[in-house]
């Protein structure tokens, strides 16, 4: 992977692209895309994809004052106007190889034994929806709505839910959450996709305002 980013120009190939170039999964690609973004090899930009090198000057200062100033309340609307619509168009566009790899994700929240665990898991699971509905540019908005989870704010809510709910409480709910917005994938239905994501959205935001 080091050596397809030192020789890449510009802008990376698409996930997809790069896991069947390189002979790995893409949870392993995207495990090792974090890592070199971490050190400066690769930046990504909102709606334009992933790039080698590093960001360009002022790139992450701008995201960053952006994300700082998003309050968790702000962060729930904005996923509620975009990721409904996003769980609908991956129930037309999913193919059979899709809705294992969503499966797989699911099961993973399922299994997530602690707090951190559960919340890497629930972010690639959202991700996911986003990869399969193959919009580029909605799958860049979603990371960077994702960045902003990241956040002091955004982790003291967390915590006050994990503690409130206990992580088996709430890994199980988020989990069956998850699989009714497969099933509906799985079954082609766009409204009843759309309308599960909707619900699991606002359970969270719900359970966030308790």
């Amino acid at each position: 992977m080091r050596a397809l980013v030192g020789e890449a120009e510009g802008r990376l190939p698409a996930e997809r692209t790069l896991a069947a170039q390189i002979g790995c999964s893409r949870e392993t690609l995207r495990a090792a895309l974090a890592v070199l973004e971490q050190e400066g090899a690769i930046w990504r930009h909102v709606g334009q994809g992933t790039f080698a090198g590093p960001p360009p000057r002022g790139h992450l200062v701008r995201e960053q004052i952006l994300i700082e100033a998003t309050s968790p309340a702000q962060l729930m609307q904005a996923r509620l106007m975009i990721e409904p619509p996003v769980a609908a168009h991956a129930a037309r566009a999913a193919s059979s190889a899709d809705l294992g790899y969503l499966r797989n994700l699911v099961e993973e929240g399922r299994c997530a034994g602690d707090r951190r665990t559960c919340e890497e898991a629930d972010a690639r699971f959202h991700r996911g929806i986003a990869e399969v509905a193959g919009n580029p540019v909605l799958l860049g908005v979603l990371d960077y709505l994702a960045g902003a989870r990241r956040r002091a704010a955004w982790q003291r809510e967390w915590e006050r839910t994990y503690r409130r709910l206990g992580v088996a409480e709430f890994t199980g709910a988020h989990s069956a959450q998850h699989g009714a917005i497969v099933a509906a994938i799985a079954a082609r239905d766009p409204s009843g996709a759309e309308a599960a994501m909707r619900d699991h959205l606002q359970t969270i935001e719900a359970a966030m305002r308790a």
